[in-house]
């Protein structure tokens, strides 16, 4: 008998349970939390705040980010040793059903681009109920326009499409917001990669 792999199943209840178990109040600790860098970090301290939205615009509930990123000279990290060391661990894990508004919130730094002729960005892996698979987006910076013009990710999704990948830079309360929602489906859907 030849066994085959299982097919993928919904994320179900249990996320929360097994992959951000601190910021689900349970009594069991975290691997990676909602934060990429503490105040120890190099580079500009900002907060990535967003939805994730169904199709009919309504925020989603049990989402689950994670995010991957290259720190501010755009070098990804290589070591937990290495991560202690800076504050800054370049990946990040954050539910959507703690937050009030059920946003994903998540504390990092401003990334540098991790080769030349790449914008700086940040890797995201979306679940959620009902998805069979989970899903690949990036987010640019709005004001990093030079660079997002010559990134080839960037520029091989059609023109029209472009801005569902921009994060907006606002400040709040004197700290550097950057605002990117994740739209499920309709007219402004955001961009998913095949990876």
């Amino acid at each position: 008998m030849t066994l085959k792999q299982t097919p993928s199943q919904t994320v179900g209840p249990y996320f929360a349970y097994g992959l951000a178990p601190e910021q689900y109040r349970y009594d069991l600790q975290s691997v990676f939390t909602p934060a990429v860098a503490t105040e120890r970090a190099a580079g500009e301290a900002v907060t990535l705040v967003g939805q994730v939205l169904d199709g009919a615009g309504n925020p989603v509930n049990d989402a689950l980010l994670e995010v991957l990123q290259a720190d501010a000279e755009g070098r990804y990290v290589q070591s937990a040793e290495q991560a202690q060391a800076s504050g800054f661990s370049g990946f990040a894990r954050c539910g959507t059903g703690t937050d009030p508004q059920n946003r994903f919130v998540i504390e990092t730094i401003k990334p540098g681009a991790p080769a030349a002729g790449e914008a700086p960005r940040i890797d995201v892996i979306l679940t959620m109920r009902g998805l069979l698979n989970h899903l690949f987006t990036r987010i640019y910076f709005d004001d990093e326009a030079a660079a997002n013009v010559a990134d080839p990710v960037l520029e091989s999704v059609p023109a029209e499409r472009r801005h569902t990948l921009i994060a907006r830079r606002e400040t709040v309360a004197g700290r550097v917001v950057y605002r990117f929602d994740i739209r499920m489906q309709g007219d402004a859907e955001t961009v998913f990669f095949d990876v």
